[in-house]
């Protein structure tokens, strides 16, 4: 089990581990009579990118890296350009056992990069170098500010303020999605939402969650299952606020299956209210929360 992110900070300096355990998958199978050798190539360095490289200044043992995958689908190329999409999803163990449980499922529909065969990916947090080594970086730092809140209080602070540099350096770019101007489901308004006051109710519940919740399942279920539903309950604050927002759909496009599972079984208890919160918080799930049986 990964310790909490105080305890890693105070013993950063002990340990140089990377901190992501991340597989990537680019795939060109809907591209007529294209060379799969430069995808294999871009798929591999990629990966070595993403996990060699040392994104904070935390330790992480190597059972403690964090899982995560990065599903690149490219829809066109000529040359060194190249259309995509990139599906990012990451999860974390829970105490005790077998269990992962995910914790970040996103599919971001504008991505388009220059990349040339063989090049090498640096990443520089000063400079725009590359929207391919951007985004990537923007959600390295996303995933693991997301696992930081499951593991403390507020725990991804440091990785969200690295990720809103990266969009401050990218706004100039002409690529889409670094811009509020490019619409409101985008990397822009994605990471300074998780930052903005108005959420913390959100990233507070994403503790009591996991922490306080799934963790504690192995010992008492029922209480533990009472902090989960106390934890959903109080992301009624942050929709009050800005309903449908970009963060909260993030939140249950992994969580919804989960929480069916959590609720539709092992120890009764009272739901209803819960279930009429979850009907208002993300209506987009109604047929998901209306399986779950009282």
């Amino acid at each position: 089990m990964r310790k909490i992110f105080l305890f890693l900070l105070f013993f950063s300096s002990q340990v140089n581990a990377q901190e992501l355990n991340c597989t990537v998958k680019v795939n060109s199978e809907t591209l007529a009579n294209a060379n799969l050798t430069i995808f294999k190539t871009l798929e591999k360095s990629l990966t070595e990118f993403l996990n060699k490289t040392k994104w904070t200044t935390l330790n992480f043992k190597q059972k403690e890296r964090i899982d995560c995958s990065m599903f690149i689908n490219v829809t066109s190329f000529s040359s060194d350009q190249f259309s995509a999409t990139i599906q990012i999803e990451s999860s974390r163990p829970i105490f005790n056992s077998t269990y992962t449980s995910p914790v970040f499922n996103y599919n971001d529909k504008d991505f388009s990069f220059k990349y040339v065969e063989y090049e090498a990916l640096i990443f520089n947090p000063n400079s725009f170098d590359s929207n391919l080594i951007a985004v990537v970086a923007y959600y390295a730092n996303l995933i693991i500010g997301l696992d930081g809140d499951t593991f403390s209080s507020l725990g991804g602070s440091d990785a969200y303020t690295a990720a809103q540099q990266i969009v401050a350096t990218a706004q100039g770019s002409g690529y889409r999605g670094w811009s509020q101007s490019d619409g409101n489901q985008n990397r822009y308004f994605l990471v300074n939402d998780l930052v903005s006051n108005n959420f913390t109710p959100l990233r507070e519940a994403l503790f009591d969650y996991h922490s306080k919740g799934l963790d504690k399942m192995s010992g008492d279920l029922k209480t533990s299952k009472e902090q989960i539903k106390t934890a959903l309950i109080a992301l009624e604050k942050v929709n009050a606020v800005r309903p449908n927002n970009i963060v909260t759909r993030m939140f249950f496009d992994g969580k919804s299956d989960e929480i069916v599972a959590i609720f539709s079984g092992g120890p009764k208890m009272e739901i209803s209210d819960l279930l009429e919160k979850l009907g208002k918080i993300s209506p987009l799930n109604a047929s998901k929360w209306a399986s779950i049986k009282l």
